[in-house]
């Protein structure tokens, strides 16, 4: 009996993947701001480095200048009071960041720099930088016109103590002194202008990375899904079919089971071709990277019956590390599925430290010899797709004992570097 051709699929154009648009909506589905939260922390880390420089230049720089011209006999007692804030306030931020952000700290802050230039009883007080550094984190943390409001309130709060202190109005009738007073008043706003300037920008230009390493992954996936279906795939189905009308009369017995197999295994490469152009087409679709996987895992567990879960859960992540880790993940799970006759796969994703880990293990019959020997098509674009984020890929198996992939990788991408596998 002549076996069945394997069904034709559909010789239409059909677009393999979607449009560049759909990276844009990708992008634009994620909650405002969720895609950018792990650069942002990054920034959040700079910008503190900032402060804490600032705030330790600015008090060195009064204890000097007091040293250089005392303005009154507390001054030793003020500098002490000032290096005792200068101290407290980094050490505060450095064991808590999430004081950095927090309305309540800025008006403390602000509060007793102030007050140390009332002390000083003096507007032109040496302190009067200590307080202005105090604007920093407000400035490089809220939006630009309630940054530029927090400016506004500070120099009113300033010139508040000017005028307790003391302002010799006859005196401000001097252009020398008139610029210097105005200078003060004015400082405080170009500092909170420039800093969140550059920190609208910073956000600006994390806004366009995202866009273009969502377009140029849709772009490769695109390429790579037109070359399957309109090369390689083409290419299997016409053998099937030449392999197919031999077997329908111009084989010996002799050569049936052989043609069979041939045929068999053109149809598996097929379904192969078909299901890796269906995870091509499957993007994250604006899903974080858990619910992804676990919507993989639940498709494959419904295909093959295989038990799958998936546990954890990570933060926002860019769009290139969250695809790439998105892959290694079901390359991994697929693998335990179709090839290692697991009865359970278990996926565990976390965070920890600045660095993304993935692990994918699996009771089956362990990974065969050819991967060992590093020529398993799976495990080297998993390693490359590591490499590609400057992180690595480790394997655990043993014969009979099941298989362990994980992937760390720093949460923000990194430089491409050779991966390091452990295997045992």
């Amino acid at each position: 009996m002549a076996p069945e051709p394997f069904p034709a699929s559909a010789p239409s154009r059909e677009r393999p993947l979607a449009a560049p648009r759909a990276a844009f909506r990708a992008v634009s589905s994620l909650p405002a701001g969720a895609e950018s939260q792990p650069r942002r922390a990054d920034w959040s880390r700079r910008w503190l480095r900032l402060f804490i420089g600032c705030r330790v230049g600015t008090a060195l720089v009064a204890g000097g200048l007091l040293a250089l011209r005392p303005f009154s006999d507390q001054d030793p007692a003020l500098a002490v009071l000032a290096a005792t804030w200068t101290a407290w306030s980094i050490l505060a931020v450095r064991l808590s960041p999430g004081l950095a952000a927090r309305p309540l700290a800025w008006v403390v802050d602000a509060g007793v720099t102030l007050g140390l230039v009332l002390a000083a009883g003096e507007w032109r007080s040496p302190f009067y930088l200590l307080a202005v550094s105090s604007l920093i984190l407000p400035a490089t943390t809220l939006p630009p016109r309630r940054a530029l409001m927090s400016a506004l309130l500070f120099a009113g709060a300033y010139f508040a103590v000017a005028m307790v202190t003391g302002i010799e109005w006859e005196t401000l009738g001097s252009t020398a002194r008139l610029e210097s007073f105005a200078t003060h008043l004015i400082i405080p706003g170009l500092v909170v202008l420039s800093l969140a300037y550059a920190s609208k920008l910073l956000e600006d230009l994390e806004a366009e990375r995202r866009h273009s390493e969502a377009l140029a992954l849709e772009a490769e996936r695109r390429r790579i899904g037109w070359e399957l279906h309109d090369s390689a795939k083409q290419r299997i189905h016409a053998a099937n079919l030449v392999l197919t009308s031999l077997a329908a009369g111009d084989v010996t017995p002799e050569q049936q089971p052989r043609v069979q197999i041939a045929i068999d295994e053109l149809a598996q490469a097929i379904r192969d071709i078909d299901a890796s152009l269906t995870e091509l087409r499957t993007g994250l679709g604006g899903h974080r990277l858990e619910e992804a996987v676990a919507r993989r895992g639940a498709e494959l567990q419904a295909a093959s019956g295989v038990a799958i879960a998936v546990r954890g859960r990570t933060p926002e992540l860019p769009t290139f590390v969250a695809v790439h880790a998105y892959r290694v993940a079901c390359e991994a799970m697929v693998n335990a599925v179709r090839h290692a006759a697991a009865t359970t796969v278990a996926v565990e994703l976390r965070a920890d430290r600045g660095r993304l880990h993935v692990a994918v293990t699996d009771d089956g019959r362990g990974l065969p010899p050819e991967a060992a020997a590093d020529t398993s098509s799976g495990l080297r674009a998993m390693e490359a797709r590591a490499r590609t984020l400057g992180g690595s890929l480790n394997y655990r198996s043993a014969p009979g004992q099941g298989t362990t992939i994980e992937l760390d990788a720093p949460l923000l991408g990194g430089p491409v570097r050779p991966a390091a596998r452990a295997p045992s």
